[in-house]
């Protein structure tokens, strides 16, 4: 009988901590990446640098930043997309997310389209791997990797639709 119990403590406290996960999950798609995809698509470069935290380690192919030097480029390169008339759109799904009470480990795939004046779209394809931490009470992004290659190949569009984009 104690076994039984213990079991059903076991799948009960499973259960709950699953629902919270999923709630704060919830939460960061909300106040992050809800808002980081609406910042990207207005090339509001002020907005988006506002989902990072004020020390961010950002890793890509051209190296390491930990003086927040890309949040300097997100606001020049959305600039000259507006002075340029080129609109953007940003979709992205999650491979795996890990999350607790103060900390989220997220990976998944983006795609970026950038439409021209002239009505000419391309896309740009890539992983990313972002940490996101809970601090005074706010999530925030405090790392962020992404490339265009993995094993060598570059990401596809048929890698990026092996899942639907995500809707918020």
């Amino acid at each position: 009988m104690r076994q039984l119990l213990i079991f059903f403590t076991l799948v009960i406290s499973f259960g709950a901590n699953a629902q919270s996960v999923k709630l704060l999950q919830k939460e960061i798609d909300k106040t992050i990446w809800k808002p980081f995809q609406k910042a990207f698509e207005n090339l509001d470069g002020k907005a988006l640098n506002a989902t990072y935290a004020k020390e961010v380690l950002r890793v890509t192919p051209n190296g390491i930043d930990t003086k927040n030097t890309f949040k300097t480029a997100n606001l020049e390169r959305f600039k000259q997309n507006r002075k340029d008339a080129v609109s953007i759109a940003l979709d992205f799904w999650f491979e795996s997310r890990h999350t607790n009470e103060t900390t989220s480990y997220e990976v998944g795939f983006y795609r970026i389209g950038a439409t021209t004046k002239a009505g000419e779209t391309s896309y740009n394809y890539g992983q990313f791997h972002i940490v996101l931490k809970k601090i005074d009470g706010v999530w925030k992004i405090t790392q962020d990797w992404d490339t265009s290659i993995i094993n060598g190949k570059t990401i596809s569009t048929e890698d990026f639709e092996n899942q639907k984009p995500l809707k918020f």
